[in-house]
């Protein structure tokens, strides 16, 4: 069966939520905006494209910083409103030059960070 983005769900700004996620350790890396040129895009060079809202403009992860996302498989949840990009990370994930974005742990009323900026 062939795919077709414009099958996906997308919110009324034309964006759809995908989930990076570590190949092999599952770790959650970061999550970012597509539209469907950028998924177009990720499934056809390999490598994950995002929609920067911001800058309105494509974002190749690790264009700029080197720290770039193969993309190993994507995956579309049960609504297809979400997807999920299993991916193969070299460099940290973040901008914050962290592995994951997910690098702050909320319990009752404290945050804690769980891991310090990549050296």
């Amino acid at each position: 069966m062939s795919f077709d983005p414009a099958t996906l769900v997308y919110d009324a700004n034309g964006l759809i939520p995908c989930i990076a996620q570590q190949e092999g350790t599952g770790e959650v890396l970061m999550m970012a905006w597509m539209n469907a040129d950028a998924v177009a895009r990720t499934l056809e060079t390999g490598r994950v494209t995002y929609w920067s809202r911001s800058r309105q403009a494509f974002w190749v992860k690790g264009e700029t910083s080197g720290h770039t996302q193969a993309l190993v498989d994507l995956r579309v949840d049960c609504d297809r409103d979400c997807l999920l990009a299993v991916v193969r990370q070299e460099g940290p994930a973040c901008h914050t030059n962290r592995r994951s974005c997910f690098y702050t742990s909320v319990t009752g009323e404290t945050e804690t960070e769980l891991m310090s900026p990549m050296v």
